[in-house]
């Protein structure tokens, strides 16, 4: 049986999103026949402002161009918010795919979502819910997470970041890091996603 690829394509400033696309893809890895790969969008800010922002190197994964999204069998993407939407960067990225858009490469492949945000109230859901527009033109498969997480979805002692649109994070001041349950929720993400993938692909063979 043909290898199931599945991208995951993010942006992070502080290192949270990243932590989230990390255990995504171990999600995304652990079903047989599935090859997760991690890849990041261009960073758009000059070193000089992201050394004023305090943002950390950025890791080795590499740099993905929008012509190698054809590539992949789906596509899992990840970025923190601004002001309850995508960071400017993914969307930057997203722009540069009108090619793409042209000739409808990306139609029917699915597509999930995950993302960080600063506060209870920054996003978690509108983060999401706009992001979905970049898919339908393209003509990708929106695949949320529902609650098929289980309890965790329920969870009221503790803060836990994501929502039945994906999995989510709080960067909160930028000292808070994802939690184990947040981290389970995005391994559970991945592993789910690339599951439906899996299955997509073959009943298209």
């Amino acid at each position: 049986m043909a290898t199931t690829k599945v991208y995951i394509v993010y942006y992070s400033t502080y290192g949270h999103v990243e932590k989230l696309a990390e255990e995504i893809k171990k999600g995304a890895g652990s079903v047989e026949g599935v090859e997760a790969k991690l890849w990041q969008v261009p960073e758009t800010l000059s070193e000089e402002v992201l050394g004023k922002m305090g943002a950390p190197p950025k890791s080795d994964v590499p740099i993905i161009t929008p012509n190698e999204l054809p590539e992949a069998d789906g596509l899992l993407l990840g970025f923190p918010t601004r002001f309850g939407q995508m960071a400017a960067q993914f969307k930057a990225f997203m722009d540069a795919t009108g090619g793409l858009w042209r000739t409808q490469a990306l139609a029917g492949k699915p597509a999930g979502i995950f993302y960080s945000t600063g506060s209870q109230g920054g996003g978690q859901e509108t983060t999401p819910l706009t992001s979905i527009t970049q898919l339908v033109h393209h003509g990708m498969i929106f695949v949320p997470i529902g609650y098929t997480f289980g309890a965790g979805m329920f969870e009221m002692e503790n803060v836990k970041g994501g929502s039945p649109y994906g999995a989510g994070t709080y960067a909160g001041d930028g000292s808070r890091q994802p939690t184990e349950l947040e981290l389970a929720q995005a391994f559970h993400q991945g592993k789910y996603f690339a599951g439906i993938t899996k299955k997509l692909k073959g009943s298209s063979q």
